[in-house]
């Protein structure tokens, strides 16, 4: 087994010590507390903005399907396509 997973324990271990020991250990507990919850909001907050592409994504899907004419800033109405 590689002496790299017990180093870095022990490295970690003794970070969080020393961190404990200069800030004081309830105001590194306090700010780890408000981190984790700043990184749950963070996650419904992408998982809310993909649900709302997702939904788009599917409303025009069904209206490509239903053969309905969509309108697009990369596609306007006045482009007339020619064939060769």
């Amino acid at each position: 087994m590689s002496p790299f997973p017990l180093m870095c324990y022990v490295t970690q271990h003794n970070a969080v010590k020393f961190v404990k020991k200069g800030f004081g250990e309830k105001e590194v507990e306090t700010v780890l507390e408000r981190l984790d919850r700043l990184t749950h909001d963070e996650a419904r907050t992408t998982a809310s903005q993909t649900l709302e592409v997702i939904h788009s994504l599917v409303q025009n899907m069904r209206a490509v399907m239903d053969g309905e004419q969509i309108q697009s800033a990369y596609y306007p109405r006045s482009v007339e396509y020619s064939s060769l």
